[in-house]
Parts: structure tokens; C-alpha cells; sequence
């Protein structure tokens, strides 16, 4: 029996008061907190994060000031990829709490005037839903098995896979299957693990099925989705071989950059990603979140290249964001940065949509950790204990400085859940505690993600880490559950407890820069790099934004437009900055970032013209 759909709940602060622009959606300029949610707080001691747990936590995500979280899976699953093997797409698993819980986890949200992005993973199943467990009985030609990939393997007895296509996760992405009297049968798709068979968005059953969960979560008041793999739903027809000298997930060779360049006539390099069709579901999508009053809105997860294929995603009619993986690829490089941020804007300009920016999420080694690496520009699929250990400190210098950059730039900005305090890669973890698909499918030879997906540390002095958490506040119970993930012992300086409230720490950085950034509107402001101080050939990044004026957040008081000027060093030389600026906010205290008034390396600015 479906649960009964409880209406939309609004926020408490309606959003033309909540945002000082009534005509402006609010997803244009959101920051956006990314919530893993069995890694965030557990509310019932078992050792694993749950709703319950979130709902606990929104006022200390009130108090640092985003506007909206996104949640990670927390439908029904075997759990075989941490939630991304969806079993049912309409019911909690009991691991994270009841629909009730659901339910409870948003009204609190809206009431914080925080809205609520849910992720949706539409490209594969757990093979322990419904439907694949139809298939698999049903028997080949069956309209349960057409809603997948299913299909006859090459060779004399179809003992071959049908073509040479390979898992993210590592091996082959075709499975075959033993048919009900026992013979060797068809072959399956998973570009995941084997336990994620691909659906087939062909299928007009499957299309509806997944226009129906958005109005379920829709009418349970969500504010938008977050599409898992949104370039991978439509396979080439007849299902013909990859060249593999072209995979990647990003490579972004510049190809854009050729005037010629059709970006519509590319080629995409595999035969199963980033293929045309995939835009036809999205406008279908997009015309059932519009007929929502509360502004609901769809971000991609689609990792394509080069940069203007991503924002064929959010052309007038389809998306409303796609995730900006160059810019989070540049590492921590001056003319890498500038590159991805220039691009970025240009390609947005051509099809009329906002950017966004991230530095991590939950599938990417921490930036605190990249940027500590000796090449700030790395991007590992992990780090092990026999890798080279990144310097902390440097990391988390570049990173406070990395959030200046961010956070002023015009868009919606994505903060992964301890991004705010400055958390690192767990990069010691040993082999026994890793649960990644990733790991095991290449027998270890790719550490996986499982370092970036450790438990939040809310108390240094608590077990655990203070990770299980009480509503009422009350203490957690002394034989609460070790958490799924160990946590490093560098996590215990960083916890939330010795930051909020704190002056100078990780977190009141961000709050600061949360802060000032929505008192000015930096968010829907003008771009520009600085003529006089932009210089990425030298490691000098300097642009700035031009709010069109904003209300105090305190007083209520008119502000009137003003010009921000963000410089960020990253070069090895300190460089002055303008004098006929004041300055309002330094990655670090004054007194570090400055040296006879220069700013120092690995450290940025925002300075306000006079």
C-alpha cells in the first residue's frame, strides 16, 4: 500500500523575503550542502548515519548558512554501493529510518528555510528490485526483461559478451545469466557492479515508472534532484564495440577552444555515454517539475567532455545545473583555474544558464588532501597508506583559500559535508575496513572512495567522535555502535566542537564568507577578471563581481550595489594588493595573511572598493 502523499511544506520564510529578489529562482545562486547521509550523524547508535540523524543536525546547518541540502541515496538497498543499488525508490531503508522520517527530515528543513534536494539514480537498479527479479524469471523476449539490456552474447554458444564495453567499477560491464532450467542464458548490462543492471530508457514503461517517482517525492515537498550518471541512460543502438584509447571520465582536451568546433557533430567517446537521446528524457522531466509552484529544480551529475557537451545538459528546457567537473579537476593552479573559470561562464552565456562550483564530493579525494599533494594538480582515485601522504597543513591552507574562490564566484556553490572544517582524505585506511565496489572489482588495485566517505566528527571528547547524535541533545549512549568507517585520529582537532564559535577556525570561514556573500548577492552578480592584478602566469588569480545590491541580513537595510575584488596567491611570492580597497575578509587571520602588506602565497582576499 503507497503511503499517504502529505502536501508540499513550504518554507517558513517565503522565498521572495528569504532571497531579496522575488523574480530570481532560488537554485541561481544556492549553496548547496551535500548530506552522505550514512556518514553524517547516526540518531540510533548503530554505527551508520541516518534521517533522523539529519534532522538533529539542521541547526548547525542553519548556523553555517546554506541554503539548501542535497541528500545521497536512502532508498531501500542491498547497500552493495552505498545506496546506489536502489531496491525501491519509494521506501526508506530501515538502515537510514521510515518514510515518516523522511517526512520529518524535510518539514524541519523547510521550517530552517533550507530546502531539500533528494539524489535519483535512474541509469541501473539493484538487481534485488522488482522488476530485475521479473526479468530474470520471466525468460528472454519477455516485456520484463525489455526493461533492461538484455541481450545474446557473440561466440559459437553466445559464451562471449556481446561486445567489449567495461565497468566504472573495473572487468567487464556483461554478466550472464542461468536461465530457469538451468542453461547458460542471455547477457546483462551493468556499467556499475554486476548487482547494478542498466535500465533500458528506451522503454517507455521505464520513462513513465520514473516521471511517477518525481511527482512521489515532489508531493512529499523536495525541492529538486540531484541525477546520478544523467549521461549514461541512453546506449547506442546495436551496442557496438568502445574504443577504449579514448575512455575517460574527463579529459577536456580543449577541443572547444577550436573555432570550428561543432560541439553538436562531436563524437562522445564511448557508445553508452553522452548520447542525443539522453536530452529527450530531461525535457520530458523538466515539463513535470514545472508544473510544481515551488521552484523544484534538477542538477546533473554528468561527467562529459569537452566543457560545452556538459552544458547541453542545462539548455532552455532541460536541466537546471550540471555539476562543473572542470572546474573541480583544475586543482590547485593558477592558469588551470583560470581556464575553467573563463569557459565556464562563456559556455554558460551561450545557452543562458548559471554555473556552479565544487571542489569535492563523495566519489573524490578531498581537496584539503589534493591540494597538500606535491602536485596540487593531481587527481587520485584514492590514497593509500603506500602513496605519498599529503601535508595536512598546506592542504587545509589551500583550501581555505579554495573557498574564497568559490564562494565568491557568481552561480550556485556545492559544499561536501566537512568541507566546512577543513576535513581530510582518511589516506591510511586499511584494506579490512573498505566496503567500495570499486576496491574489491580491481582486486584492490584502486583504493576506491570509501577515504572521502568517512563519518563526520561532531565531538573531539565523545565516542566516536560525538557521530551519534540525540534531537533532545541528550548524550550518546556509552555502547553506541562503532561507525561503519573509522575515523582518523586528524579528525579529532577538526571536530565541530572546536570550531564553531571559534574565531578563525575552518568553520567560521565559512560561515563568514556564507555571510557576506548573501548580504552582497555575490551569487547573481557580474564576473570580470581584474586587468590590474590578474595575472595566472605569475599564480595570481584576481576577477571581480559586481552585486546588484542586496538587503543586511541583520538590519533589514538596503545595501547599495558593490564591487568585491577577490585576489588569491597561488604562487610562491607574496603580492601586493591594491590600497584603495578595504578589506573585508582573508583566508587566514590578518596578521598571517599579510607581510608588509602583501598577501602571502597560498592565501586569498576579498577587498571591497571604496
Amino acid at each position: 500500500m503507497t503511503p499517504q502523499r502529505p502536501a508540499v511544506t513550504p518554507l517558513s520564510t517565503p522565498p521572495s523575503e528569504a532571497r531579496n529578489r522575488p523574480t530570481t529562482p532560488w537554485w541561481v545562486d544556492a549553496v548547496i550542502y551535500q548530506v552522505y547521509p550514512r556518514s553524517f550523524a547516526d540518531g540510533d547508535g548503530n554505527g551508520m548515519g541516518d534521517l533522523p540523524g539529519v534532522t538533529a543536525k539542521i541547526p548547525y546547518l542553519t548556523r553555517l548558512g546554506v541554503d539548501a541540502i542535497w541528500l545521497s541515496p536512502f532508498y531501500l538497498s542491498p547497500q552493495h554501493d552505498a545506496g546506489y543499488d536502489v531496491a525501491d525508490y519509494r521506501a526508506v531503508d530501515p538502515r537510514f529510518g521510515t518514510l515518516a522520517d523522511a517526512d520529518e527530515m524535510i518539514a524541519a528543513a523547510h521550517d530552517a528555510g533550507i530546502r531539500v534536494i533528494v539524489d535519483l539514480v535512474p541509469n541501473h537498479t539493484s538487481s534485488d528490485h522488482a522488476w530485475f527479479q521479473a526479468a530474470l524469471a520471466a525468460g528472454p523476449g519477455s516485456p520484463e526483461r525489455a526493461r533492461y539490456h538484455f541481450t545474446e552474447g557473440r561466440g559459437e554458444h553466445g559464451e562471449l559478451p556481446p561486445n567489449n564495453w567495461e565497468s566504472t567499477f573495473g572487468g567487464g560491464a556483461w554478466s550472464r545469466v542461468t536461465e530457469a532450467d538451468g542453461t547458460p542464458g542471455q547477457w546483462y548490462l551493468h556499467l556499475f557492479d554486476t548487482t547494478q543492471p542498466d535500465l533500458n530508457w528506451e522503454n517507455p514503461e521505464v520513462r513513465e515508472e520514473f516521471e511517477d517517482l518525481l511527482r512521489f517525492w515532489l508531493d512529499r515537498g523536495v525541492d529538486g534532484f540531484r541525477v546520478d550518471v544523467a549521461h549514461g541512460l541512453i546506449k547506442k543502438p546495436g551496442y557496438p564495440d568502445a574504443d577504449h584509447t579514448r575512455m575517460g571520465m574527463v579529459t577536456d582536451a580543449g577541443e572547444d577552444q577550436d573555432p570550428d568546433f561543432d560541439v553538436d557533430a562531436f563524437e562522445p567517446a564511448m557508445p553508452f555515454l553522452d548520447q542525443d537521446g539522453v536530452h529527450e528524457v530531461y525535457r520530458r522531466w523538466r515539463r513535470v517539475l514545472d508544473a510544481y509552484p515551488h521552484e523544484p529544480m534538477m542538477v546533473a551529475e554528468a561527467w562529459v567532455s569537452p566543457l560545452p557537451r556538459t552544458f547541453r545538459y542545462v539548455r532552455p528546457g532541460e536541466m537546471h545545473q550540471a555539476f562543473n567537473f572542470t572546474y573541480l579537476m583544475a586543482g590547485w593552479d593558477a592558469p588551470a583555474l583560470d581556464s575553467a573559470i573563463s569557459r565556464s561562464f562563456t559556455e554558460g552565456e551561450k545557452v543562458g544558464a548559471p554555473n556552479t562550483w565544487v571542489l569535492s564530493n563523495h566519489d573524490t579525494v578531498r581537496h584539503t588532501s589534493r591540494y597538500g599533494l606535491s602536485d596540487p594538480t593531481a587527481y587520485p582515485a584514492g590514497i593509500t597508506a603506500e602513496d605519498e601522504q599529503p601535508d595536512e597543513a598546506l592542504g587545509r591552507r589551500r583550501a581555505r583559500a579554495a573557498a574564497m574562490i568559490e564562494l565568491a564566484l557568481p552561480g550556485s556553490a556545492y559544499i561536501y559535508q566537512g568541507d566546512e572544517l577543513g576535513l581530510p582524505e582518511h589516506t591510511t585506511l586499511e584494506a579490512e575496513h573498505r566496503q567500495d565496489p570499486y576496491f574489491f572489482r580491481t582486486d584492490g588495485a584502486e583504493p576506491g572512495r570509501d577515504g572521502c566517505r568517512i563519518p563526520m566528527p561532531w565531538a573531539a571528547d565523545e565516542p566516536h567522535l560525538g557521530f551519534t547524535v540525540h534531537p533532545d541533545g541528550a548524550p550518546a549512549p556509552a555502547d553506541a555502535a562503532t561507525p561503519w568507517l573509522p575515523q582518523p585520529e586528524a579528525f579529532r582537532t577538526l571536530a565541530a566542537d572546536r570550531q564553531v564559535g571559534v574565531e578563525g577556525s575552518h568553520f567560521e570561514l565559512y560561515r563568514h564568507l556564507l555571510q557576506i556573500r548573501a548580504e552582497l548577492d555575490l551569487g547573481t552578480g557580474s564576473f570580470a577578471w581584474s586587468e590590474a592584478h590578474h595575472r595566472p602566469e605569475e599564480g595570481v588569480l584576481a576577477f571581480t563581481v559586481t552585486s546588484g545590491g542586496g538587503r543586511h541580513l541583520g538590519s533589514g537595510q538596503p545595501i547599495p550595489a558593490r564591487t568585491v575584488l577577490v585576489v588569491a596567491n597561488i604562487g610562491t611570492e607574496p603580492v601586493a594588493l591594491p590600497a584603495d580597497h578595504e578589506r573585508a575578509q582573508f583566508s587566514l587571520p590578518e596578521a598571517e595573511a599579510l607581510v608588509d602588506g602583501r598577501l602571502v602565497p597560498d592565501a586569498a582576499a576579498w577587498l571591497l572598493q571604496r
